[in-house]
């Protein structure tokens, strides 16, 4: 059963602004495609009223974090805030935090629809290596909503970038994680749909679909290399990523 959209749309925005992100009568009854479509109206209105979005995220890219969520295709969100490595949030800032460990490029040139690799390639001008910061702001076994929600996104961390010259194999890349000093993932670049380009050339289809493209200095996250992990206050998590960088956030 399909449901009103311009009226979904302006019931979550009511109660986004009351605080309530994952309005309870739409449990069990988003499709994905109306999921999107009130994420993209609702960023939309944030802009308008004087936010910024800066880019996109692609998540759910691994097999990790798929079977950590129960689910197994990519999704998108879009990206309005990033902070430089070695940012503190302030205790209380955030919504029961976690982080995930991603490469994110910029792009120096516009991709849409239907793009080859070799175009990715071409179009991404720097990588950096990088944290998502996501909230979680409600039930997460409510994949429909958490889309509508903006998939989790509150903001990216990023490292010092550099230059995505053709030796660097993004598929190849190693990334070690800890969290206060002791390891608790490692992962691949290829884990990220077997070559983390591959989720800026999903999100290209996939935002065709929405009459939306990728533009000129576009931050794209690709998807977390390991699984999604939790932050509490005092928290100190870093991450290195092999030929590329390292990345550090913490909270008070």
């Amino acid at each position: 059963m399909t449901i009103d959209l311009q009226r979904a749309i302006e019931e979550f925005s009511a109660a986004r602004a009351r605080g309530e992100c994952f309005p309870a009568d739409y449990f069990d009854r988003l499709s994905l495609d109306e999921a999107y479509h009130i994420q993209l109206a609702l960023i939309d209105r944030r802009c308008a009223a004087g936010e910024r979005q800066i880019g996109w995220k692609v998540g759910l890219t691994s097999k990790a974090i798929q079977e950590q969520f129960g689910f197994h295709e990519p999704c998108f969100g879009c990206i309005l805030e990033s902070r430089p490595s070695g940012h503190v949030f302030a205790p209380g800032e955030l919504i029961r935090p976690g982080f995930e460990t991603e490469l994110c490029v910029r792009l120096g040139r516009p991709l849409a629809g239907e793009v080859s690799m070799e175009e990715v390639q071409a179009a991404a001008a720097v990588v950096y290596p990088s944290f998502e910061i996501t909230e979680t702001r409600g039930d997460p076994t409510q994949i429909a909503l958490m889309m509508a929600d903006n998939a989790q996104q509150r903001s990216v961390i990023l490292g010092e970038p550099v230059e995505l010259a053709p030796a660097l194999r993004l598929d190849q890349v190693e990334a070690r994680v800890e969290l206060n000093g002791s390891v608790v993932a490692t992962g691949a670049g290829a884990a990220v749909l077997d070559h983390p380009l591959n989720s800026v050339a999903w999100l290209a289809r996939k935002l065709g679909a929405y009459g939306r493209s990728l533009q000129v200095g576009d931050v794209v996250m690709t998807g977390s290399m390991v699984r999604q992990f939790p932050l509490s206050p005092g928290d100190r998590a870093w991450a290195s990523f092999s030929d590329i960088g390292t990345v550090e956030v913490r909270v008070a």
